[in-house]
């Protein structure tokens, strides 16, 4: 084999071998699956929502008139009123 076989060979092999660097580089970005990003695909489930309890119910409220309101009786009266409607609203809504 020639010297100029051997040039040619390596030469053809170097080419092939950045055309198929470049296509893996190309084609990486590729999207496979889903209609999302692959972020949004690699993303896990969210955990179901905790049942509605009376403390929880309590806690939302209260926190829920912080800022509103200064006065510990009123705010009392409003953060019962708002636990009653959330009972309210839990027992009415259809189990699953």
């Amino acid at each position: 084999m020639t010297t100029t076989t051997r040039q040619s060979r390596n030469s053809i092999t170097i080419y092939l071998g950045i055309m198929a660097f470049g296509a893996a580089l190309a084609l990486g970005g590729c999207e496979t699956t889903g209609s999302g990003t692959a972020a949004q695909a690699a993303k896990p489930p969210e955990p179901p929502e905790p049942p509605m309890t009376h403390a929880r119910a309590a806690t939302e409220c209260w926190m829920g008139t912080e800022k509103a309101h200064t006065d510990l009786d009123k705010r009392a009266d409003i953060v019962t009123k708002c636990i009653d409607q959330k009972m309210k609203a839990t027992a009415d809504a259809p189990k699953t």
